[in-house]
């Protein structure tokens, strides 16, 4: 099963603080899909041409709207809701309804299938830490 973060960070950080303006959300479910789209494009904006969170069609708590060109220079629009990821359209700041696309769990997913640019950036990039970590490891 893939996962979108590494649950060492989460036990260390919970991102509650004392004057925190999610204070009041704490223990709860609620999650903000804009600071969640933020997080994906931090994630992999390495792998891909361009990628950021749309200015143009709105954000709520249950969704987010996400642009990204590829390296081949396909262009999508991705839509983020509790239910993953899914290309809503194909170009920026766009939906369109009549597009029924599958949801994938994680954003490595969508774009693996979307991308093989991708998948050979984020595979050598991958590559690199472990070998990093093997070097680490041999010191």
């Amino acid at each position: 099963m893939e996962t979108d973060c590494n649950p060492m960070e989460l036990a260390n950080n919970t991102g509650f603080e004392e004057d925190s303006d999610y204070r009041d959300f704490e223990g709860t479910d609620v999650k903000d899909m804009r600071l969640e789209a933020e997080a994906v494009v931090n994630d992999v904006l390495f792998a891909v041409s361009n990628m950021f969170v749309s200015k143009t069609l709105p954000c709520a708590e249950d969704v987010a709207y996400i642009n990204v060109e590829t390296r081949e220079r396909n262009r999508y629009c991705l839509e983020l809701t509790e239910a993953g990821l899914r290309v809503v359209a194909y170009d920026f700041d766009q939906t369109d309804d009549r597009l029924q696309t599958p949801y994938h769990e994680t954003v490595y997913s969508l774009l693996d299938s979307l991308s093989p640019a991708y998948r050979e950036v984020f595979g050598n990039a991958l590559l690199q830490r472990l070998e990093a970590l093997k070097k680490e490891s041999q010191s």
